[in-house]
């Protein structure tokens, strides 16, 4: 069985090779691929986040 997680933090995951899902890993039971979401960004500075939604300032105007 193969999961694949979208992040933009694959680090929180390394601990998912210890422990019982480490073990399913090891025997090849299970396989767990993190991709960063970040890898993909066009812009330098490797920004992921969209524009607000609907425009206007915090303040309401």
């Amino acid at each position: 069985m193969q999961f694949d997680v979208l992040t933009l933090f694959p680090e929180m995951f390394i601990p998912l090779k210890q422990s019982i899902l480490g073990r399913a890993q090891e025997k090849e039971l299970i396989q767990i691929h993190t991709v960063n979401m970040r890898d993909f960004s066009k812009d330098k500075h490797k920004k992921v986040d969209d524009t607000p939604y609907g425009g206007g300032n915090r303040y309401g105007n």
